[in-house]
């Protein structure tokens, strides 16, 4: 009788069954990954969005509501400078006289309590050289334009050497690219007759340019899986190497995905160490003291103005012939001086929150 033996089965079946688990295994996990970065991807953008929003409300409701402040100082400032004009132009001062009166009009304009109107390589010009190239005025009307400009710039160039990083030429962009004009093939509202069905494919396509131009590789594959148009196949007859294709191919989208994560965090760090980023984190925190720190910033503005006007009465005393050039030279009283550096305080207080919204 021959021995008994048992069936084994096939070592190639079996080979087989253990790659096709090992790789549904590994989908699996790609997929819940891919997922996770998706959600975290929306919300850091959500993120992102509203401090950038908040950045630009603050900003201009500084300057709505210090605008007409931000006037009367510039108002002064013509004045000032037009009162030394007179001095220095319509009046006849001794050679001595004349250089302390000219050191006393360059040393406001070194504090930073006038603009500065002179050379400061060559402080034996003209004196009518000295008065050219007066500032601009401020046009209340290009406020906004005015601070979107500059918030703008700034912010670009931060992220100028951030954005060189991916060249439209790389496998980054490339492959960006092939989900977009996937996308954009399947969605062309020229493939669809239904007029309704027409608008639908143009909203969409509005979508994909857009998420395009930004290199929003989330926004590209969120689209996708909200129209089911991600490839699927079936698990139980799916071969080996149809199912490593699908493995890669989320692999190389988790890894866009991953850049994407990381560029939205390196911005919005970059937006909270700005200027106006830093001036955001100060408001929140004033509101959680229940502090009105944009009523702090315009009481600090109107105490300057106070200031710059006695500096312009004191100025213009002078070319009145009300005070003698001692007295012009030595300076206003000492409680007069020890208010004026109070207001030289407050005055830079002031400056430093307006050259955030310009930088």
């Amino acid at each position: 009788m021959p021995p008994f033996s048992a069936k084994r089965p096939s070592p190639s079946v079996s080979t087989t069954s253990l790659a096709v688990s090992s790789f549904h295994e590994r989908r699996q996990i790609l997929e819940e990954e891919h997922k996770w970065l998706l959600k975290q991807i929306k919300r850091k953008r959500t993120e992102l969005k509203k401090f950038l929003h908040e950045m630009r409300s603050l900003a201009t409701e500084i300057f709505q509501r210090g605008n007409p402040l931000y006037k009367k100082l510039i108002e002064l400032d013509t004045e000032i400078h037009g009162l030394f004009e007179d001095i220095l132009t319509k009046k006849k001062f001794g050679k001595k006289s004349q250089k302390d009166i000219l050191g006393v009009y360059h040393s406001l304009q070194y504090m930073g309590l006038l603009s500065p109107k002179f050379d400061e390589d060559d402080e034996d010009e003209e004196l009518d050289d000295v008065f050219n190239n007066s500032s601009d005025e401020f046009n209340p009307n290009e406020e906004e334009n005015f601070f979107n400009k500059n918030a703008q710039n700034s912010h670009q160039e931060n992220f100028d050497d951030f954005s060189s990083e991916r060249s439209e030429k790389s496998p980054e962009s490339r492959q960006i690219r092939q989900t977009f004009l996937k996308l954009a093939s399947m969605f062309h509202p020229d493939k669809v007759m239904d007029s309704e069905t027409k608008m639908h494919h143009n909203e969409i396509m509005k979508e994909l340019n857009r998420a395009y131009q930004e290199g929003d590789i989330a926004r590209l594959l969120e689209i996708e899986r909200q129209h089911h148009l991600q490839e699927e196949i079936d698990m139980k007859n799916a071969t080996v190497s149809e199912i490593e294709r699908l493995c890669l191919q989320r692999e190389r989208d988790n890894q866009l995905l991953k850049n994407q994560y990381e560029t939205l965090k390196k911005e919005l760090r970059i937006a909270r160490n700005t200027p106006e980023g830093e001036m955001v984190k100060d408001y929140r925190a004033c509101q959680k003291e229940g502090i009105d720190a944009i009523g702090e910033i315009l009481s600090s503005l109107e105490n300057q103005v106070k200031g710059i006007e006695n500096i312009r009465d004191f100025v213009q005393n002078f070319r009145d012939k009300k005070i003698t050039l001692k007295q012009f030279l030595q300076g206003p009283s000492s409680k007069a001086n020890h208010s004026q550096e109070k207001e030289e305080e407050m005055l830079e207080m002031l400056l430093e929150e307006l050259l955030r919204l310009e930088l």
